[in-house]
């Protein structure tokens, strides 16, 4: 037993099966950050924070004739999505129901998917954590919903990234509005914009559910660093009655180590033709 208390569910491990699967499915669906930073871990449940490699001199030592210094650290974040299954539709499953309802599943691992993307890409100062759109504003580049021009940002933003020394390759995290709009335009001569700004990049288009605009970023390694104490774990909270209190826990602590690596695209005012 550990403290995730899954055996004392009430849950048969074909329904911990269908319960794990449905999480995962969800949680790859709405992941973006995974897929564009580099990934540090697990490293367990007892990791508490990652060293910043830095000191901090103390004006007061022990003993005269003594310096010290504070190691710096950034501590991990622990989340937690909550989530209630019904007894009914958990002791289905080992009958072989095919519909089960696991809408609660897939809610619970898209929130706390979506907690974990919001802090890469925007930051989360309460964990000690700056995201890379924060990281990189100096840097942002101005959208508007006229989608035919995106091409003509992204190049730009690529020669942003370029003249900061960074190589390649390079990817794009597409927030919902951009993606829409994008795979829904088209040019003049009837091609779609998505596919030139996938040329362009020449890497990963990433829809990314976190962001409210875009980013461009290389994928050349180094930049950026999600460290995960725990992965996405299911647990067991309790039961009575007819349902079942469960959840879904991480924790994490995310680095942005060279912001010049990437640049933002934000929502601006309409550009005037």
């Amino acid at each position: 037993m550990n403290d995730l208390h899954r055996e004392l569910a009430p849950i048969d491990a074909t329904a911990w099966e269908a319960i794990d699967s449905e999480a995962k499915r969800a949680l790859k669906l709405v992941l973006a950050g995974r897929k564009l930073v580099d990934f540090e871990g697990p490293l367990g449940w007892s990791a508490s924070a990652i060293s910043l490699g830095r000191t901090k001199p103390l004006q007061k030592a022990p003993n005269d004739g003594v310096t010290a210094a504070l190691r710096q650290v950034q501590p991990v974040v622990e989340l937690r999505a909550p989530f209630t299954l019904s007894r009914t539709e958990i002791d289905a499953v080992p009958r072989g129901v095919k519909d089960v309802d696991l809408k609660a599943v897939t809610e619970a691992a898209q929130a706390i998917a979506l907690a974990e993307d919001r802090a890469v890409f925007n930051g989360y100062a309460p964990a000690s954590v700056r995201g890379i759109c924060e990281a990189a504003a100096g840097a942002a580049l101005t959208i508007t919903e006229d989608y035919e021009a995106y091409p003509g940002v992204v190049a730009k933003a690529l020669g942003e990234i370029r003249s900061a020394g960074v190589d390649g390759p390079y990817a794009i995290a597409l927030g919902p509005k951009c993606y829409t709009g994008l795979m829904q335009t088209a040019t003049k001569g009837g091609y779609p914009v998505i596919q030139h700004v996938r040329r362009l990049i020449d890497g990963p288009v990433v829809w990314a559910p976190a962001i409210d605009g875009a980013a461009v970023l290389s994928l050349r390694g180094g930049d950026f660093q999600l460290t995960v104490g725990r992965d996405f774990s299911i647990g067991y909270a309790g039961h009575a009655g007819a349902s079942v209190d469960l959840y879904i826990e991480e924790s994490f602590t995310f680095r942005v180590i060279d912001a010049s690596a990437a640049v933002p695209l934000v929502y601006g005012r309409p550009s005037k033709r």
